[in-house]
């Protein structure tokens, strides 16, 4: 296929808006582009959410995941993919009121909608195939926070203190607290300003005062801490002074009744809130993350929304820099979220997501029909934007204000009346784009989506849904408990034996693999009657508490010696190598998270080697291009002086004959009939002339084609040269040396 390239999106075909009719060429994006974010603005049925599930399939086809907010309930038609294209495979999604109203019985609508489907697909060049493609890149799974009928999602177990990047980083932090108090106090109908709400402040200096110490808050600590803060001060009032204890009380209740409310339960059930894990299987898979929240009210979808992007903030944080497209964080509806004047809990993170996420390689994609309820000056760092039929010339105005503002901040010109008169031509799927990474804006059409667009699902169909993504057992999460391999007994001591308990710090070297890492560990061993010497090759892990009674000064240097000789034979620290990309991963670091970093590296690679091809069939194409280009017109005008050629010798023929008609045997009448064979031989010189010249420019257009060939075949060898998801893994087994060792107690240990 012509659009199966590396690193592309195919999303469509150019189109002519003079003659509505789409062109043959694809409309290819480059996946790289989208670092630097993207806007998509159409009316109802403009196809806004066809380019955008599009979109998403092109993305997960090149292995990148994706984390999906859905307000409305159509992205879970992502999980609605049947490869076989078959009738039943249809029929459990076939919405039977579309049936009704195009006349057409219920019992024949499965099959016609797979036809109709399979026929669409084809005239896109796509297949069954292209679908299976899709399903074996990655996992699809649709999540519901509140509710059980996708997998349920447990946002209000605990309020997780920030860890890592996301505690250090002060804004961030700040934002984190405000965001979350605004969030739970908009559960209870309290619209809350972060500066006059003393409910506001009170809750924000709870959170930071347990999150300074790293200490998460279960809800139930949160309404305690609201009747009993553990402070006596706010600013330079006392506590009962600026929020009395009876005033407390009530927003303890209010927070109380939402914890009793009955379908409360749902929240505190299912799998954590955990970015990196939404993204990404357990064995590294990229997984495209749907959280449908269509089921909750206006409150809960705000409070759901701010969690997540400050959720994602904290994992974006925790990565590294790139220039390659990493993850997707698209949002299908973003009316209210994002509002021109008011500031609602999701907006300052949306706002810190489009300032630093092209930097950690996460491509921000919103999408809206509601164009006049968007901060174009928030938008203005967004490098791509798609725009669909608008309704009403509002609405044309302000995206066009989006547009410029986005054009000035990237340093490029705007053409506003030409904006204005090519989206007043669109029409359905069709769309504009402006890249800022293009040379200018193009039209194109839609292509036909994978997966089958029935629109929102109901209830029961989102619980027949395969549940991908998953744990395997629903309940409410928790700590996991400590495993009985982890938890060991004491070793076994028999009758006139001591136990002894040794502590030591181990360091674990590998100049290779640039890797030093240090241990506390402890051990408890029982002591030989015999030999009087403690039994290290049958100690058991203990606890790193050095307390104790103090071993014997005539023992303690042989027993230390024969602890680090111990330690060093049995201690060792295993990380994973990749041969290939020259990299090993992190102590402590899984093999899960290590094939997601490799599969990084390997975009990264893959995007350098790209470029590099392209770079190096550059010139010869820019040549290539030049000539056509001057033979075109070489062309041109060989067949105007053709058609000149031929009109003058028409008059010469007809010269000719009128003078013999008419002149009899004069001299003159036969120099008209030379003149014209003359003008006849001419002509035909000229019509070789526009032969040879159209035969040059079909030669340099194959030049052209075969050079690009040459190159996509070089582009695609790339792909499987770089797949960090299947690299084979090395096992490096570090071991410590005696002199990286250091005893820090060896003890009886207190009964």
């Amino acid at each position: 296929m012509d659009f199966e390239k590396l690193g592309v999106f195919y999303l469509g075909r150019y189109y002519d808006q003079e003659t509505r009719q789409q062109k043959p060429e694809p409309l290819l994006y480059d996946s790289r582009d989208l670092v630097t974010h993207a806007v998509c603005v159409g009316m109802t049925g403009s196809g806004k959410t066809g380019l955008c599930i599009s979109l998403l399939e092109e993305a997960a086809i090149d292995g990148i995941p994706a984390l999906v907010i859905d307000p409305k309930g159509d992205l879970s038609n992502l999980l609605l993919t049947f490869p076989e294209l078959r009738a039943e495979d249809f029929a459990p999604w076939v919405n039977l009121d579309d049936a009704a109203r195009k006349g057409i019985p219920a019992a024949d609508f499965p099959k016609q909608q797979a036809e109709f489907w399979a026929r669409g697909l084809a005239q896109w060049g796509q297949s069954g195939e292209r679908i299976r493609m899709l399903r074996n890149s990655a996992e699809f799974a649709l999540y519901t926070p509140g509710s059980n009928a996708g997998i349920p999602v447990c946002v209000l177990r605990s309020f997780d203190a920030p860890a890592g990047a996301a505690a250090e980083d002060r804004e961030l932090y700040t934002e984190r607290i405000q965001a979350t108090a605004t969030s739970l106090l908009g559960l209870l109908g309290i619209e809350a300003d972060p500066i006059q709400s003393r409910e506001h402040i009170l809750l924000a200096n709870i959170l930071d005062a347990s999150w300074r110490d790293g200490a998460s808050l279960e809800l139930g600590q949160l309404i305690q801490q609201v009747q009993s803060p553990p402070f006596e001060r706010v600013g330079v009032m006392e506590l009962e002074t600026f929020y009395p204890a009876k005033d407390r009380m009530r927003l303890a209740m209010q927070l109380n009744n939402l914890l009793a409310s009955p379908g409360f339960s749902q929240w505190m059930e299912g799998v954590p809130l955990d970015i990196g894990s939404l993204l990404y299987t357990p064995q590294g898979k990229p997984r495209v993350a749907i959280l449908s929240i269509a089921h909750l009210s206006d409150a809960e979808r705000m409070f759901v929304v701010s969690l997540v992007l400050n959720h994602t903030l904290a994992w974006m944080r925790q990565q590294a820099g790139t220039t390659s497209l990493r993850a997707i964080l698209y949002m299908d509806e973003i009316f209210g979220y994002f509002p021109p004047v008011s500031n609602p809990p999701a907006k300052m993170p949306l706002l810190t997501l489009l300032k630093q996420a092209r930097a950690f390689g996460l491509g921000v994609v919103l999408a809206t029909q509601n164009p006049v309820d968007l901060d174009y000056k928030g938008l203005s760092n967004t490098g791509t934007w798609f725009i669909g039929r608008l309704q009403t010339e509002r609405d044309k105005q302000r995206v066009l204000e989006g547009l410029e503002g986005a054009s000035t901040a990237a340093g490029g010109r705007f053409d506003r009346s030409r904006m204005e008169q090519i989206l007043a031509g669109l029409g359905s799927r069709v769309f504009l784009m402006n890249n800022v990474h293009d040379d200018g804006p193009v039209v194109f059409e839609t292509r036909w989506a994978m997966s089958y667009l029935r629109g929102p699902l109901t209830r029961q169909q989102l619980k027949q849904l395969p549940r991908a993504g998953a744990p395997e057992t629903d309940g409410p999460h928790t700590a996991a408990a400590e495993t009985p391999s982890q938890a060991k007994a004491a070793p076994a001591v028999e009758s006139g034996e001591k136990r002894v308990v040794g502590v030591a710090s181990v360091r674990f070297d590998d100049t290779k693999s640039k890797v030093s890492e240090t241990r506390t560990v402890a051990f408890s061993a029982a002591v030989s009657g015999n030999t009087n010497l403690p039994k290290w090759d049958e100690a058991e892990e203990a606890n790193g508490n050095a307390d104790g009674d103090a071993v014997p000064a005539n023992l303690l240097t042989k027993w230390q010696r024969e602890y680090v000789t111990w330690l060093a034979n049995s201690q060792t620290l295993e990380i994973f190598r990749s041969a290939r990309y020259k990299a090993n991963s992190q102590p402590g670091e899984s093999e899960r998270d290590f094939r997601v970093h490799l599969q990084q590296l390997a975009r990264e690679e893959r995007d350098r080697e790209v470029t590099r091809l392209r770079a190096k069939y550059a010139p010869k194409t820019g040549v290539l291009e030049d000539r056509i280009h001057r033979a075109g017109l070489a062309m041109q005008r060989e067949q105007e002086q053709a058609s000149q050629q031929k009109m003058s010798m028409g008059i010469d023929i007809a010269k000719g004959v009128l003078g013999v008609l008419f002149g009899g045997a004069k001299r003159s009448s036969l120099g008209g009939l030379g003149t014209a064979a003359k003008s006849y031989g001419r002509s035909r010189q000229q019509s070789g002339d526009v032969e040879m010249a159209t035969e040059n420019l079909d030669r340099l257009r194959q030049q052209l084609a075969d050079l690009q060939a040459g190159m996509e075949a070089e582009v695609a060898s790339v792909q499987a040269a770089y797949d960090g998801a299947v690299e084979d893994l090395e096992t490096v087994v570090i071991r410590p040396k005696k002199t990286a060792i250091q005893v820090k107690s060896i003890v009886y240990p207190r009964e």
